[in-house]
């Protein structure tokens, strides 16, 4: 009788989850056909895709499998370029060219992601931290000296591909692929080696192999989000994708609460508006970003804050079960 009522609240949420989501696509297709959003409003809405693909997929490692990465730049990098180089070179039809671009540019950064990963994964805490950082900066170098990626000048001649519509349909099936990895036997595996390593090992997990899946499977939606990117300003620059881009994606991560899908979602549309809301404190981004950071790790380290939201979760929990009686 539980195992039934579990299955009814489990389709209850995704029955919702889909409403909203087609909902909020109707409603901004609205908006944009009646030029109430405007340009600029407009054209904020394939950003706010990009970063929640983003923050989704570095919430797999962060907040599910708890390691801490600072090159998630590098792998956006990596897929924006090999993508926009294919759709460049090649005369494709559009229908079929640009979902190649973005299937290439996810397989190319997900290549990556084992490249670093199988010897970067046996680390732990802030010696992984270390290995991510150096390897997105080292990608950006690289990236910089090259000719045939447009070097410091940047690559240009892309096709503006990138619209609402395609980026929107990304962005959820990032969220679905995601949701359903986590929820599944191996997700289970995944958040047993963040809560205690050496238990899950114990078990007979193999903590390597779902890092590395972990890794991969946040560096492909990594490198899709970079072709979307890169087809949404028809040009790419290497300074774009430094270590300031990385905490970008990280805080958004930290914000919504790592371990939370909805939450990164949230924070992903606030941390996209926000600049452009506040543009006349754009020069102090990175300090909000830092203090926003330092508030967000006292609150979770914070007992008081810890039995708050704990109460906050406990009453939703009573009134879902209540709704599903």
């Amino acid at each position: 009788m539980e195992n039934f009522k579990n299955l009814l609240r489990t389709k209850k949420k995704t029955v919702i989850s889909v409403i909203i989501g087609i909902a909020a696509f109707i409603i901004c297709n609205i908006l944009i056909k009646s030029g109430v959003l405007g340009r600029q409003g407009a054209g904020l809405l394939v950003p706010i895709c990009i970063n929640i693909m983003l923050a989704v997929s570095l919430n797999l490692i962060v907040g599910f499998l708890g390691e801490l990465s600072l090159g998630h730049a590098g792998f956006m990098s990596v897929g924006a370029y090999a993508g926009c180089l294919f759709t460049i070179h090649a005369n494709l039809p559009t229908v079929i060219e640009f979902p190649l671009a973005l299937i290439i540019g996810g397989l190319t950064a997900a290549i990556f992601g084992v490249i670093i990963g199988l010897p970067a994964l046996r680390l732990n805490g802030d010696y992984l931290a270390i290995v991510t950082l150096a390897f997105g900066e080292i990608i950006r170098s690289i990236i910089n000296s090259l000719d045939f990626t447009g070097g410091a000048g940047g690559l240009k001649g892309i096709n503006k591909f990138s619209n609402f519509n395609v980026a929107y349909i990304a962005a959820i099936i990032t969220i679905v692929v995601i949701v359903n990895l986590v929820n599944s036997r191996h997700g289970r595996a995944i958040t047993a080696i963040r809560d205690n390593i050496i238990s899950a090992e114990a078990m007979g997990i193999n903590v390597v192999f779902y890092k590395l899946i972990s890794f991969v499977m946040a560096a492909f939606f990594a490198g899709a989000a970079g072709v979307l990117y890169g087809h949404h300003l028809a040009i790419l620059k290497p300074g774009t994708f430094d270590f300031n881009k990385s905490i970008e994606i990280l805080v958004i991560v930290v914000l919504g609460g790592m371990g939370s899908i909805p939450g990164s979602i949230i924070a992903a549309i606030i941390i996209t508006l926000l600049p452009e809301l506040l543009r006349d404190l754009s020069d102090y981004r990175m300090l909000i970003y830092s203090i926003a950071l330092i508030v967000m790790m006292l609150s979770n380290s914070s007992p008081k804050f810890a039995d708050f939201r704990e109460k906050i979760a406990s009453k939703f929990r009573r009134k879902t079960r209540k709704e599903a009686a």
